[in-house]
């Protein structure tokens, strides 16, 4: 049979994402142009179907799947068909994983959010087991497979660095010296990184296409942030940083192709379907009239997403019920002027208040058919969350010591202690990477005000809870969050930081944040940083549990004003990965 007359064939995914009360989005990508349909079934009655084109990018064809009208509280196993051919599951079977299924959410009940960062491609080989240890996500996924799916996470919260195209695995790498063999560009200091759209195509693939991730994404909705290994490390560090990093001929085709795959591979799932339907470039892509076209107008907006900040926003809302998730962009919305240096952009940090202070439109579970244009209920205003959870893919509070460091070099590399200490500040700024929240110091204290005003007594309905959630510093640890004038009885405020999913520190940087949260390296950077005139911080935070350093990840359980964190360290017993419980950290009675 000739090529063209082959069956299309499932390359990636499929992939769920959205998941309300009565709708569901399946990413999928296919090896050529196709219909992909859903057939989900119901515990009563007929299937329900649904179906969507393929859309093409770069020669590589993809499809977001919208499945609406599904009864609420429902488990809804599902087939993936290709021009009418069933193609998941696959034939050969799901070996132990039950069948891909949507769950709808029903009214009431708990919620379950599992999180995490920092995940380097690969499988279970002994030798992958050995130098990066157990995969979280994979064990995630086998710990379900022998559990009552009522314990399985209702989301699952990527928090940067799914993917590492600087750091591309043994395999990558000789494809891609393989890919450069013979050529004479200016790049060769990054000839083994993943260096333009097609090639994230390669790492995508290799990093959700292991049997246990794939499982666990078909089956688990999923939203995701981007981070600097999205990219390239150190990414958007500093005004110096860019400015070095513009000069190198390969940077163009690096930045369209992160951004291009990202907003395909990641950012488009993270929008209800509503919101999807209006997005500009989904809207532009369908109505080009050719593939030419089509890949001009992505790699346009890529380009202009990382040139022109505010050109693009990755931040955006979940709501599950009671509990809402504000996910904030700490990478791409970056203002690196000297005298202005802000984690988040003034647009997108109103948009951001406004989210949390609900006073703004969101992806609800409220919103589209059966809602508001604000995500509210019909007829009326949204009902106050009763927990909030910010994610950030960097920790907002990090071990006290490291906050000092970093509050004080970035004084120092912008110039408080003189030209020379400048340099020096910006060199270390990029080679012990001190870029988190606390070296925006002007942002972190917005944060914090932030956190103060939807946790503030004059408030009638303040959330039980607000959660800040981070990843990227490779550790994991819980941290209470004191705030002036806030009753943690009634709004309890947490750092809780859950990295890696696996890419595992080094035993001396282990080592060294220990020391970040013993008193005495603690006091003595503290006094640098007030030498170098940064003010004390009127917040504070207590790290109770933690710093832990195994591969994990963080379930988060919320139920009525309970609210506790579960937290899971990834481990290999008898060859096989497991997960095994670390702690158990109640945030709110």
């Amino acid at each position: 049979m000739a090529a063209e007359d082959a069956a299309p064939a499932l390359l990636l995914g499929p992939l769920l994402r959205f998941v309300d009360a009565t709708r569901a989005t399946v990413w999928v990508e296919t090896d050529r142009p196709c219909v992909v349909s859903l057939e989900l079934h119901p515990p009563q009655g007929g299937p329900l179907t649904a179906s969507a084109p393929t859309f093409g990018v770069h020669g590589h064809h993809y499809a977001l799947v919208v499945a609406e009208h599904l009864p609420p509280g429902t488990v809804l196993p599902y087939d993936v068909s290709l021009d009418g051919e069933r193609v998941w599951p696959p034939a050969e079977g799901l070996g132990p994983f039950p069948p891909s299924a949507v769950r709808t959410r029903g009214a009431g009940g708990d919620v379950r959010l599992s999180f995490g960062s920092c995940r380097r491609a690969g499988g279970g080989s002994p030798r992958e087991l050995r130098e990066m240890g157990a995969d979280a996500l994979a064990a995630l996924a086998l710990r379900m497979a022998a559990t009552d799916e009522r314990e399985w996470p209702d989301l699952l919260f990527l928090t940067g660095d799914q993917v590492y195209a600087d750091i591309p695995s043994d395999e990558l790498r000789a494809r891609l010296r393989a890919a450069h063999a013979g050529s004479a560009d200016d790049g060769d200091d990054v000839r083994e990184e993943i260096g333009n759209y097609e090639q994230y195509t390669w790492l995508y693939r290799e990093t959700w296409g292991t049997p246990e991730v794939r499982w666990l994404l078909s089956t688990v909705p999923t939203c995701m942030l981007l981070d600097d290994h999205d990219l390239r490390d150190d990414w958007n560090t500093s005004r110096t940083w860019r400015e070095e990093v513009g000069t190198r001929p390969w940077w163009r085709d690096r930045v369209v192709g992160a951004f291009a795959s990202y907003w395909v591979h990641q950012h488009l799932g993270n929008l209800a379907p509503e919101h999807v339907a209006v997005d500009p470039l989904w809207r532009a892509l369908h109505a080009a009239a050719d593939d030419a076209e089509r890949d001009r107008l992505i790699d346009d907006f890529a380009w202009r997403a990382d040139a022109e900040p505010g050109s693009a926003r990755w931040s955006f809302r979940r709501d599950l019920g009671d509990v809402r998730l504000v996910a904030v962009d700490s990478r791409c919305a970056r203002v690196l002027e000297p005298d202005s240096r802000r984690m988040v952009d003034e647009e997108e940090w109103a948009w951001i208040r406004a989210q949390v202070l609900g006073t703004g439109e969101g992806d609800s579970e409220d919103g589209g058919e059966d809602g508001g244009e604000d995500g509210s209920r019909p007829g009326g205003a949204a009902d106050p969350p009763r927990h909030v959870l910010l994610a950030t893919t960097l920790p907002v509070f990090l071990l006290h010591g490291l906050h000092e460091l970093e509050g004080w070099d970035e004084a120092v590399a912008e110039g408080a202690w003189g030209r020379r200490w400048a340099r020096a500040g910006e060199w270390l700024r990029q080679a012990a990477d001190l870029e988190h929240w606390s070296a925006f110091r002007g942002s972190f204290a917005q944060f914090a005000r932030l956190l103060a005003d939807a946790a503030a007594p004059s408030r009638e309905q303040a959330p039980a809870s607000i959660l800040v959630l981070g990843g990227d510093v490779h550790c994991s640890y819980a941290a209470e969050v004191e705030l002036p004038g806030v009753d943690p009885a009634r709004t309890a405020v947490h750092q809780l930081v859950m990295s890696p999913f696996r890419n595992p520190l080094e035993p001396e940087l282990r080592a060294a944040n220990v020391l970040f949260e013993k008193r005495w390296p603690r006091a003595l950077l503290g006094r640098l940083a007030r030498a170098a005139g940064v003010p004390a911080d009127e917040v504070r935070w207590r790290v109770g549990h933690g710093p832990w350093f195994d591969n994990g990840v963080m379930t988060l359980r919320l139920d009525g004003r309970r609210a506790t964190a579960e937290v899971d360290h990834a481990l290999v017993v008898a060859g096989h990965q497991v997960l095994q419980r670390t702690a158990e950290v109640v945030l709110q009675r």
